[in-house]
């Protein structure tokens, strides 16, 4: 009972202070506006679902179908009791899609991941992370560091001379990993992919980089920070999510070298005790990445968005972080502030999260704009008019 006790104090405090999450349910698909519980239809500005794919019919068709063909799912881990064929073709479509060799499916992004570093790197070894990397990977060295006892080291967010000095320092190590986002996610900004290149060849280093919300959405046609600079083929690691812009609905992939994707298969903890990948959750996926490969427009009309939102939001007053990609920041300070913006938004039917401590570095919170290629030029400018409305009304601009 005091255990309880504590955390509904804890709990307490969280709404006091005015950094509670309340959840919105959602009485509809996933699109550019939804019917929202208690709110009606509204514009959603919150979702990674970039390319509009959630909810269209072949990628709903499709896992339809795969439900039918292949049922509910493996019912245990893949080497035990049998894989299925679609985890295969979603495989070798993936692995093409990122310009790798092979490819290896998780349950989520977060698993594969968490797959890698304790995976790979021994005493001996060495990680070193970007300052902004995502939880999932901080998390993967968290463990590496715990498991194997590997040695592990943090650059400035894309600083390349700090970089640099800590590959220097590391000399000794067996092998040196490189690990960053591809699209920092709660920055909007891009990795410094073809830098980061350099020094990993320099310095022996392997380079894995996290290209969950890059994939679908940087590159002419959509296939991640490699082809964003033209480096398709040359990336070692690459890890992705299938429940962003690929369908929306979850799962993850690490890609690379067969003989990485076999060695993770031999001893990745999260894919020798974890079911596959449903798939119902596969089938969609593979669908997505066909209507990605058949309509480039879509990751076209993503980046006008994006553009438009951006600009219009400069126009108004607002002071966006600076970038090219549909993440679309607009830092506010105080966690409570960005909260509170957030929800005088949804008042006004547009859905945007604001996101403060520990998501980001106090002092630095934030409403977070997505963009989609599913918004329609009526939907932007809706939502531009509740930013005007509510920025006017607390001062922001």
């Amino acid at each position: 009972m005091s255990f309880m006790r504590q955390l509904q104090d804890e709990l307490a405090g969280f709404k006091k202070e005015g950094v509670y999450k309340r959840l919105n349910y959602l009485d509809s698909p996933q699109g550019s506006r939804v019917k929202m519980e208690g709110r009606g239809d509204v514009v959603i500005l919150s979702s990674n679902n970039y390319l509009g794919l959630s909810n269209v019919p072949e990628v709903v068709q499709a896992g339809k179908d795969g439900l039918e063909h292949w049922g509910a799912g493996t019912s245990s881990v893949r080497f035990i009791c049998g894989t299925f064929t679609i985890h295969r073709e979603l495989e070798n479509a993936l692995a093409k899609f990122v310009g790798c060799e092979s490819a290896l499916t998780y349950v989520s992004c977060w698993n594969a991941n968490e797959g890698l570093c304790p995976t790979v790197l021994g005493e001996s070894d060495i990680v070193i992370s970007d300052q902004l990397n995502h939880a999932s990977i901080i998390d993967s060295i968290r463990l590496a560091k715990a498991i194997t006892k590997c040695q592990t080291a943090v650059y400035k967010h894309s600083d390349m001379a700090d970089l640099e000095e800590t590959l220097r320092r590391a000399g000794k190590a067996r092998r040196k990993l490189i690990f960053t986002d591809g699209i920092f996610s709660m920055e909007g900004d891009i990795a410094k992919l073809p830098d980061l290149a350099a020094l990993a060849r320099k310095y022996d280093a392997v380079l894995a980089v996290d290209d969950s919300h890059a994939t679908g959405v940087l590159g002419t046609a959509g296939r991640g920070t490699a082809e964003h600079y033209g480096m398709l083929g040359e990336i070692d690691v690459i890890t992705s999510t299938l429940g962003k812009a690929l369908g929306g609905a979850a799962g993850g992939f690490t890609a690379g070298p067969v003989a990485l994707t076999d060695y993770l298969t031999q001893r990745s903890r999260p894919q020798l005790f974890s079911n596959a990948l449903p798939p119902t959750v596969a089938a969609s996926a593979l669908a997505a990445v066909r209507c990605i490969e058949a309509h480039p427009e879509l990751v076209n009309q993503l980046h006008q968005n994006a553009r438009y939102f951006r600009e219009q939001l400069l126009s108004l007053g607002f002071k966006p972080l600076a970038g090219e990609t549909p993440i679309v920041p607009v830092i506010l300070g105080e966690t409570a502030k960005a909260i509170h913006t957030s929800e005088l938004l949804l008042a006004e039917g547009v859905f945007v999260t604001g996101f403060g401590y520990p998501v980001v570095p106090q002092g630095h919170a934030r409403v977070r704009c997505q963009l989609s290629a599913a918004h329609t030029k009526d939907d932007l400018d809706f939502a531009l008019r509740a930013f005007k409305k509510v920025g006017s009304k607390l001062g922001l601009i």
